[in-house]
């Protein structure tokens, strides 16, 4: 099956680390906010209703709740379904929006969910090693960090008057 073409269409350059770095500091904040919105859905609904309130709050006084898997994992997979559903979409999260880049395959079409599992993992992993994921792209001829190159997609800086008709 192939992925749709994304709007505009055209050849565009490779987007800058300024602009990449500005767009993830938007997401980071958006993501900031789902995480503490799953969080409070889990701990104040979910294991509300299961342990009641009073003991709840006993395990939370007792430091219970600060090491939980369950929360974690629920996490993580909220936070790539935020990004998911943008790129595999319209190639764009709302930082990403604001800041005119874009996620997509060399042809133009919009990244697969596989691509999108592969991105989410390798960014994180690009910043282990003091961010040398995303300062790869300084050197990289095309422009690429690691989770570029792996998902074999790029990342590209759309025109400024695209919404003008």
């Amino acid at each position: 099956m192939r992925n749709h073409l994304l709007k505009p269409q055209g050849q565009f350059p490779a987007a800058g680390l300024i602009r990449r770095l500005a767009a993830l500091l938007y997401d980071t904040f958006l993501s900031i906010a789902l995480m503490m919105v799953v969080t409070l859905i889990y701990q104040q609904v979910i294991l509300r209703a299961i342990y009641g309130g009073d003991a709840l709050k006993t395990m939370a006084e007792a430091g219970g709740l600060d090491i939980d898997p369950i929360l974690s994992t629920l996490l993580l997979f909220a936070l790539f379904g935020f990004f998911a559903k943008f790129w595999t979409h319209n190639g764009q999260t709302l930082g990403m929006q604001v800041w005119g880049v874009r996620i997509q395959n060399a042809d133009g079409s919009a990244i697969d969910l596989w691509q999108a599992l592969l991105r989410f993992l390798l960014a994180i992993i690009s910043w282990a090693p003091l961010g040398l994921g995303y300062w790869w792209m300084l050197w990289d001829k095309q422009k690429r960090t690691w989770h570029d190159i792996y998902s074999e997609s790029q990342v590209v800086q759309l025109p400024k008057n695209i919404h003008k008709k």
